[in-house]
């Protein structure tokens, strides 16, 4: 999957990557240790030796930095997922696959990468073009996932095909949504298969 976009305009001014590469990277490292609430453009200007009206010729806030770290942060997790659900053989293994993998790989990322956990948490807190993208791409694949599996007479076909794919995406949200899974880490071991298993059983024809 490419880099989840945004309906915002994320930078502007000069198409030089290497050098949006270099301030993206500069303030993952400087939101990484003082927090991306706390860090203004102007700290992140005066740690990575540029102007702050240098820094707004890419972007055109602090939100446009973090959400171009965002984006390929919750990229990443989506191709997990996807990568997942595609070596699965039945679309009962395909659901069991999405529960598995959005668990463990946000539970990587908190262990692993606290950094960019927080930021991806506050995207999901405060409603980020990445994150509404980022929930819209696993609310697709669930479609797909029930689609194929009325299809082929594993789950029941009564309940209307929306209302059944926004109920598991509920049923997901402690673990698919960064800013839910830190409150829901002492579970998250046996968790995937217990809730799997029930979203299964009500799906049973």
């Amino acid at each position: 999957m490419n880099e989840i976009d945004s309906s915002t305009p994320q930078s502007r001014g000069p198409a030089d990557h290497d050098v949006r590469d270099r301030i993206v990277e500069a303030a993952h490292q400087h939101f990484g240790h003082y927090g991306f609430e706390k860090t203004t453009v102007s700290d992140l200007a005066k740690a990575i030796g540029f102007s702050k009206a240098y820094i707004y010729k890419f972007f055109d806030s602090k939100q446009a930095i973090g959400e171009a770290i965002c984006s390929k942060t919750l990229s990443t997790i989506v191709t997990a997922v996807e990568e997942a659900v595609a070596g699965a053989t039945t679309p009962t293994d395909e659901l069991r696959c999405i529960f598995n993998t959005l668990t463990a790989t946000g539970v990587s990322l908190f262990f692993n990468d606290r950094k960019l956990y927080d930021i991806a948490a506050a995207a999901a807190g405060e409603g980020w073009p990445s994150a509404r993208a980022y929930a819209q791409r696993i609310r697709e694949i669930l479609m797909e996932i029930v689609r194929k599996g009325r299809e082929s007479g594993e789950f029941e076909r009564k309940t209307p095909l929306d209302e059944t794919v926004q109920a598991i995406y509920l049923v997901l949200q402690p673990y698919a949504n960064p800013l839910l899974l830190q409150y829901n880490l002492d579970r998250a071991e046996d968790a995937p298969m217990q809730l799997s298993n029930l979203v299964l059983r009500s799906l049973a024809p």
